[in-house]
């Protein structure tokens, strides 16, 4: 059994979605939940709702369809998501890693993988988000794979912020990249070079926490400290891997860093035409392990949403009063007792060639 949190202590309370849009879910074949967090009254502040979607899906074609024919798959597929994401009100939505291309970096291979990459800035995912985000009056949170002109061609990846006026905000790479079973991710592309960003939107300070990020406390405190109320983590991740850890690594972030935190994987199981090995001794395969979905959003008072399916496409709908992260920052001051000098300090001296650990032996 896993406690959600009860209504009675602010935990997230069912959001009634209006009847077209379950209808249009139901035709569309996803799953769609609607939930809600609720905030205190204040005197002096008036209630900050804000209504986050995220988006977990399967891939609609086989792996080796031709690269333009899978992503303007996965345009359509989200798009259809979207549109009845504006039918519940969503503020903000974001789509989970690397959500244009199957999740291929287990093969080993450039080819056809590479060319799923694009520019953040100009890119036809890009401008495809553009769109969506002037025509449903939403930011959209696009995690892609980039490819940089500017600097030699390099691949990240990367998280486009795009604003409900349609113009790109920025955008935010991935910090930390797996080094671990079959997420041979580090043979594609380099960690981050652009820190923590935290994009100011009219509907709250949002940052992205991609995928890997989410197993380094230090990563989500830094982006909590300039400044975000919602950190978003889109993921793939595998049940063999770490579907025990997930339940629980948003959920604390949310509680560690007085924010919203919003997790989101992909679902299904993704077979390409050549057989890789994981240099662990086991036979070659054709599939990285199965995506189990199961996205959900984390309140800074410990509480959460029931997450989506395991198995199916989704939408989850969570309203949020950002109100709340002031409230329970002023509980528990986690931030106001977090000795920062006195860490700095000693991370300071362990990233030192002569650093010494210490130990006091008998």
């Amino acid at each position: 059994r896993l406690l959600f949190g009860t209504s009675g202590d602010g935990g997230a309370r069912p959001l009634d979605l209006p009847v077209e849009a379950h209808s249009a879910a139901a035709e569309r074949r996803f799953e769609l939940q609607g939930h809600r967090f609720e905030a205190a009254p204040e005197q002096l502040r008036q209630p900050r709702l804000v209504r986050v979607g995220l988006i977990q899906n399967k891939i609609p074609l086989a792996t080796d369809a031709p690269v333009t024919e899978q992503v303007t798959a996965l345009h359509e597929r989200i798009k259809e998501i979207v549109e009845v994401a504006e039918m519940c009100g969503v503020n903000v939505i974001c789509f989970q890693e690397a959500w244009t291309m199957p999740f291929a970096f287990c093969t080993r291979e450039r080819l056809p993988w590479t060319e799923f990459a694009e520019s953040a800035e100009d890119g036809p995912t890009t401008r495809f988000c553009q769109k969506l985000a002037k025509q449903h009056n939403l930011v959209v949170v696009s995690p892609i794979l980039e490819r940089d002109a500017a600097h030699g061609e390099t691949l990240w990846n990367t998280a486009v912020v795009i604003s409900n006026s349609g113009s790109v905000l920025g955008k935010s790479r991935k910090n930390h990249i797996p080094r671990v079973g079959d997420f041979n991710e580090s043979t594609y592309y380099m960690e981050g070079d652009r820190g923590h960003p935290v994009f100011e939107t009219q509907y709250g300070k949002i940052a992205v926490n991609i995928c890997f990020g989410r197993h380094h406390p230090l990563n989500w405190l830094m982006y909590s400290l300039n400044g975000a109320e919602i950190i978003f983590n889109p993921s793939a991740t595998i049940g063999k891997l770490s579907e025990s850890l997930w339940p629980i690594e948003a959920r604390d972030a949310a509680i560690a860093n007085h924010c919203f935190t919003c997790a989101i994987n992909r679902v299904g199981t993704e077979v390409y035409p050549n057989p890789f090995t994981s240099g662990d001794g086991e036979p070659a395969h054709h599939d990285l392990g199965y995506f189990y979905g199961s996205s959900y959003v984390a309140a800074p008072n410990g509480s959460r949403t029931p997450g989506l399916s395991r198995t199916h496409d989704g939408l989850l709908v969570a309203e949020m009063d950002l109100n709340l992260c002031r409230q329970v920052s002023d509980k528990w001051n986690f931030k106001m007792t977090g000795r920062y000098k006195m860490y700095a300090e000693e991370l300071a001296a362990f990233v030192q060639p002569n650093f010494v650990p210490s130990v006091i032996r008998e």
